[in-house]
């Protein structure tokens, strides 16, 4: 039954996007009811594949993290329409689970569990009501910044003019690719309000909080979105997805790429471009994707342990990698800003296609790993995004309660601690 959800939530998603695109405002980034149909696609889809884990699959054939997302009892009416319209997320999200809004609405989410130093012991850290003041600061900060660099730079620097015949005959390559990373980087900050807006109005209604670091810290990071200092500073393919859109690439991982039987990141890539919508240009970039992720995992396994050992050496590899992680992202989301079809090939034909053929060559030099998937001595596949942003999500994720009475809240948190050590 979580398959067919899974369908029919999408296909109507799907139905929805094709009305705005082709009938309403093609090529228009307005805030329209597509927007929050895509949020409420991802909570009705998680949740379904969550109570069929729950209920319909046993226990030792799940994944840690499905293992503690899993939802052990059937939710009612008023608790999954409140879960899937509440105003926090209704607009722009971000997307949460089931089981951490059901902890934060029945106000258990400041009775967190915190480690001991060493890992063994979990002690009760008794601090309640937590002020998410600073935090909600802070992001209304970020977002006045981003708000601000959007009005003043975004327009000066249009992504189409990377298209513009005049531009293409007479600047050269340096010059070509510069303004490429400079005009993709200036067309981010536009997300970065968006989805920094979205967690403060989480925040401020007290939804987010995460729990206490080290020094008795608060940590309003639980559905956060994207981390913009990493992004900006990624040194491959994999650091940006793991910082970008976390919450989607998340739920993308967790409904598509754990439970895909054959080519999990192809299948992934693609369940992401029909989410996004119906435009050319998101295939375009999302098989693009593909490419580069796998050139990229490639190149990695291959030759980054030659660099690690020096300090100096290994500066130097972060610095060529950088640079050639932005030109891959900036030469890949091109047809993501531009849409259609026709602008996306001029682009592309202008670099005569060469990190894709790059890529392909790539890939027949280097060859790629083969993970052992549904192995149960293999529960946690890597994916796309990174181990470290999986880690970082089984705490974060779903850690604080469960709505089975017959489960108490510390056997969650062993389940938890378990899947750490996977």
């Amino acid at each position: 039954l979580s398959r067919y959800c899974f369908v029919f939530a999408l296909g109507y998603l799907t139905v929805c996007q094709i009305t705005r695109v082709y009938i309403f405002d093609y090529g228009q980034y307005s805030a329209d009811f597509s927007g929050p149909m895509m949020i409420i696609t991802q909570k009705i889809t998680s949740l379904a594949f969550e109570i069929h884990d729950g209920m319909f699959r046993k226990n030792e054939d799940l994944t840690p993290s499905q293992r503690c997302l899993a939802v052990r009892r059937m939710p009612s009416l008023l608790e999954y329409l409140s879960y899937n319209c509440n105003f926090m997320g209704i607009l722009a999200g971000p997307l949460c689970s089931y089981k951490d809004y059901i902890t934060f609405i029945e106000g258990r989410s400041y009775q967190l569990q915190q480690s001991e130093a060493n890992g063994k012991e979990d002690t009760k850290y008794e601090q309640t009501d937590p002020s998410p003041n600073i935090a909600v600061a802070q992001k209304l900060l970020i977002c006045g910044l981003s708000l601000l660099f959007h009005m003043t730079i975004t327009k000066t620097l249009p992504v189409e003019y990377n298209i513009d015949d005049n531009f293409r005959a007479t600047a050269s390559w340096p010059v070509r690719f510069f303004y490429l990373y400079v005009s993709l980087m200036a067309a981010r900050p536009k997300y970065y309000f968006a989805w920094t807006l979205a967690d403060a109005i989480n925040n401020a209604a007290g939804f987010g909080f995460r729990g206490y670091d080290k020094n008795g810290g608060t940590r309003w990071d639980l559905i956060s979105n994207l981390r913009i200092q990493q992004i900006e500073f990624s040194t491959s393919f994999k650091m940006f997805l793991d910082n970008w859109n976390i919450q989607t690439a998340l739920w993308l991982k967790r409904v598509c790429y754990e439970r895909a039987t054959f080519s999990p990141t192809i299948q992934t890539f693609i369940l992401s471009a029909i989410w996004h919508g119906v435009y050319p240009g998101y295939y375009l970039t999302f098989l693009t994707g593909v490419l580069m992720t796998l050139a990229a995992r490639a190149i990695r396994n291959s030759i980054r342990h030659y660099f690690v050992e020096s300090p100096a050496v290994k500066l130097c590899y972060d610095i060529v990698t950088w640079m050639a992680t932005q030109a891959a992202i900036s030469y890949t989301v091109v047809p993501f800003v531009l849409l259609s079809v026709k602008p996306s090939f001029t682009f592309y034909s202008s670099c005569y296609f060469c990190l894709h053929i790059a890529s392909i060559l790539v890939l027949l030099v280097f060859p790629l790993k083969r993970t052992q998937k549904g192995s149960k001595k293999h529960e946690s596949v890597q994916p796309v995004w990174s181990r470290k942003l999986e880690e970082e999500s089984l705490l974060q994720k779903n850690s604080y309660s469960t709505t089975n009475n017959s489960f108490s809240q510390k056997q969650e948190i062993t389940c938890r601690y378990q899947a750490l050590k996977q």
